[in-house]
């Protein structure tokens, strides 16, 4: 693709001094978002709850202005589509699928904003949809959907302080950021690498005045009650975050530079370095510069703190829409119909690639080719096995000791399982010291006796808080589908080493 000279937006002519924006294409964007909309809820019964959201649904279960690894709105999010739509993936999905469908309208106005056309907008729109990203985060609930969400809000309306320069859009700018903040504070990230970018390139006179002031203090405002939770807890986000760096660090900087190639496509990688250098290059887009200067920067942020590449994906969003206006102007010219068809095909090539990658639309038996580069898909399968299994662990304990009988688990996902499928099969409130579940805990001492515990096949040291363990079954989910909890032991211990109070911090851990 020529990127070297894109055609000029079309775009009418300035009233009172301030360029108007082309008409929203809301027929074609609409309808482009109610397609996928109906595709993704289709799908959305097809596999089962991601152990995410089975934690959701659960912290959703204990309201809080915070937890040890997330702000509050994306487990409230989950309580609210379980209310609504009833106790189901599906139900629940209905909330991704919503955000999912709010996103593709905004990328089209972030197109319209950079003064795209109808085509422009509607193309923008159907790339953006079809990205791996983007399909992953609507398929399943998770803070990632609506992060997706805030920061290409964020982008739009920061993009329209720059264009118009009227202060008062902080406020909207503001109010982006601390819902953002409710979700994940990885928004944080995005504001401060904006504000650099602003300073650097400009336009600066955006800063001035107290409007920014206003705006922070909304975001103030609005953040304040989940960031006051995290202090008065010492700071929990601080903890697993590190865990992250220092258990995926290193992996996830050698594969920063490929997953950037392919979270979205790496045939529209081409578009979205048109739109680099379009917001670079094109003197009448030269108050968006700042956003070509903030996705390098995050990116070099993102590596230094060994982040994961994803952190990334909603500006690499904000550059496809701003490529698709020389990528209409590289169809117009030359071989018009040869390029056509090639569009076509990677449109094609992408839609079947990142759908098989990210939807549930193989059979269970058929996922170890697309979880070599999604393991998600796999997370989504054997809960209920699972639950099964505990059940089956469940009845090797004497009736008589029941009542004092806890049970134990390695990690959230399998705790949320049971608190999920476990009534229905007989089995007590499951346990567990991982993330916020630890705060959920500890059983009381009085329950003093056996204490089934469910670990991942190759991880036995939590034993060594137990007395008398012996496995009593696996857990095999009926696919074959070699996820986390595939062969996971279900062990029958007589009892703890120590009264459960006691043992409770050595058991909890944040990642």
């Amino acid at each position: 693709m020529d990127v070297t000279q894109p055609e000029a937006p079309v775009v009418p002519a300035a009233r009172n001094g301030r360029r108007e924006l082309p008409p929203f294409a809301a027929a074609p964007v609409l309808a482009l978002a109610a397609v996928f909309a109906a595709v993704l809820t289709s799908l959305s019964g097809r596999y089962g709850y991601h152990r995410d959201e089975l934690y959701f649904l659960a912290a959703g279960d204990h309201p809080a202005w915070g937890y040890v690894d997330q702000p509050p709105l994306t487990p409230l999010v989950a309580r609210a589509a379980r209310a609504a739509f009833g106790e189901s993936p599906s139900g629940l999905r209905v909330a991704s699928t919503l955000a999912f469908a709010v996103t593709v309208v905004v990328v089209a106005l972030v197109a319209r904003e950079l003064g795209g056309g109808r085509r422009v907008q509607a193309l923008a729109a159907g790339l953006a949809a079809l990205g791996a990203q983007l399909l992953a985060v609507g398929h399943m609930v998770s803070t990632a959907t609506f992060d997706l969400l805030a920061w290409l809000v964020l982008c739009w309306l920061t993009l329209r302080l720059l264009r118009t320069g009227d202060g008062r859009w902080w406020l909207a700018v503001g109010a982006a950021t601390g819902i953002g903040l409710q979700n994940k504070y990885l928004v944080g990230l995005l504001v401060a690498v904006l504000l650099v970018a602003i300073v650097a390139v400009g336009p600066r006179q955006v800063l001035r005045g107290w409007w920014p002031w206003a705006g922070a203090l909304v975001v103030l405002v609005l953040a304040m009650p989940t960031v006051w939770w995290q202090a008065a807890h010492d700071w929990p986000q601080l903890t697993v975050a590190s865990g992250i760096s220092t258990d995926d660090g290193a992996e996830n900087r050698t594969l920063f530079v490929p997953q950037q190639l392919v979270y979205i496509s790496p045939l529209f990688v081409p578009v979205w370095i048109a739109g680099w250098l379009r917001l670079w290059r094109d003197p009448a887009l030269r108050w968006a510069r700042p956003i070509a200067v903030a996705y390098p920067l995050l990116c070099l942020v993102v590596l230094a703190i060994g982040g994961k590449a994803y952190y990334t994906i909603p500006l690499l969003i904000v550059l496809l829409a701003a490529g698709c206006e020389p990528l209409l102007g590289w169809l117009r010219r030359g071989r018009r119909r040869a390029r056509r068809w090639l569009l076509a095909a990677a449109v094609v090539l992408t839609a079947a690639i990142n759908a098989m990658v990210t939807l549930p639309v193989l059979p269970p038996s058929a996922l170890a080719v697309p979880m070599a580069m999604n393991k998600e898909q796999g997370e989504q399968i054997g809960w209920p096995a699972l639950a099964d299994a505990v059940r089956e662990g469940w009845s090797a304990i004497p009736a008589r000791d029941r009542a004092d009988a806890v049970i134990f688990t390695q990690n959230y996902g399998e705790a949320g399982a049971l608190d999920r499928y476990g009534p229905s099969r007989g089995l007590p409130r499951p346990y567990s010291g991982h993330m916020s579940y630890a705060d959920w805990g500890p059983p009381p001492d009085s329950a003093d006796g056996p204490v089934l515990l469910v670990r991942q096949a190759d991880n036995n040291a939590v034993e060594r808080h137990f007395t008398g363990c012996r496995q009593v079954t696996r857990v095999d989910n009926g696919h074959g589908v070699d996820n986390e909890e595939q062969h996971a032991a279900v062990v029958l211990c007589s009892g703890t080493v120590k009264p459960w109070s006691s043992l409770w911090p050595s058991l909890r851990h944040y990642y």
